[in-house]
């Protein structure tokens, strides 16, 4: 698949997972990462890619129209996959602001942009595919279906609604305008790159500075995990196989509670120090794990506002076009763990 290829937010944690696997895939292609990198974008996330001769970095933000146009043209762009975001809710309750300018108002954009260019140049195959979340659906009870495509959206923090707001935009510009667009709502992604402030990476590196492990409220929030670089699989067969103007939910068939997770995280780092003597000389601070007790540190603390009991994927559409899972939950945790306990150098500069 020879594309030219706009990875917006490209520097970020899924984004740049997704400039490693389209140019691991299809390594004619060209790739323009334009990303604002904000304190969640990193150039180092995207390593030894930058000198390949086809891959740009653009250093600029989706919001600047003229920007945006000017790499359309400048690169023959054919083809949006639209990852820039802001993603975290916690920060999203502290202000809501940031997230209307950059996943509403960026997202508008884009899409003006980029229907002004491929319109007015008569490009007939472009495609318009948008990253979204199941967070746009709102909260499932413990025993409810999980969410399918047709889930009335019931956002309930500013995050999430900013998100719905960006993928009803989306949609009125194909269903307006003609737009060849798509749009995946994913569940949670962990794996390489992920930025210190999420659940995952942030309890292995709070283990390593025998630091407290928060867990909010009872901690028996549910949520559907899956390996990033599936989710990047999942995109390249939407962008190939799926039909415009329909929407696929990406999910892993993998809840787990979010005690659980840290559970499991806690027992897998103890088993890591116990089985090999050179983290404790790598990390003579994470002193729970050379003891085999990283579980003591597990802490809990005032729940969130509005937080979300439980998010989970039907996958039966994106399933008809034969994606599934590949990464085992065990196996994949395990991988993860192993990349921050061997990339101190990535994380330390990011890590407070």
């Amino acid at each position: 698949m020879t594309k030219k290829v706009l990875v917006t937010g490209g520097a970020g944690f899924i984004g740049a997972n997704f400039v490693h696997y389209w140019h691991n895939a299809y390594p004619d292609s060209t790739i323009v990462v334009l990303d604002a990198l904000t304190y969640a974008g990193n150039k180092a996330n995207l390593g030894g890619v930058l000198n390949s001769d086809n891959i740009h970095f653009e250093h600029g933000n989706i919001c600047n129209a003229q920007r945006v146009y000017s790499l359309l043209e400048s690169f023959n762009i054919d083809t949006i996959v639209h990852f820039a975001a802001e993603s975290h809710v916690d920060r999203s309750i502290d202000s809501a602001q940031p997230f209307i300018e950059t996943n509403v108002m960026g997202t508008l954009t884009l899409l003006e942009a980029a229907k002004k260019y491929w319109f007015d140049n008569d490009i007939e195959e472009h495609r318009f595919h948008h990253v979204s979340t199941d967070e746009v659906y709102g909260s499932l009870s413990c025993t409810a279906p999980a969410f399918a495509e047709t889930n009335q959206y019931q956002p309930n923090s500013p995050y999430s609604a900013s998100k719905a707001a960006s993928d009803h935009l989306v949609r009125a510009f194909h269903h307006t305008y003609g737009l060849k667009v798509t749009t995946s709502n994913c569940s949670n992604n962990y794996g390489p790159f992920h930025y210190p402030e999420k659940l995952i990476p942030l309890i292995i590196l709070n283990i390593l500075h025998n630091k407290p492990l928060p867990i909010y409220g009872d901690g028996l929030q549910i949520r559907d995990w899956l390996h990033v670089t599936d989710h990047c699989r999942a995109i390249d067969i939407i962008l190939k196989d799926g039909r415009v103007g329909e929407v696929y939910n990406v999910g892993g068939n993998n809840e787990w509670r979010n005690i659980d997770i840290v559970n499991a995280i806690c027992d897998l780092i103890n088993q890591e120090f116990a089985s090999n003597s050179a983290w404790a000389v790598d990390y003579p601070q994470a002193l729970a794990a050379i003891n085999g007790s990283c579980e003591q540190l597990i802490t809990y603390v005032d729940d969130r506002p509005g937080h979300d009991t439980r998010y989970a994927i039907n996958a039966e559409k994106i399933q008809q076009l034969n994606f599934f899972p590949t990464y085992q939950f065990e196996k994949g945790i395990q991988e993860t763990i192993n990349w921050y306990l061997n990339n101190p150098s990535w994380w330390a500069p990011l890590y407070r």
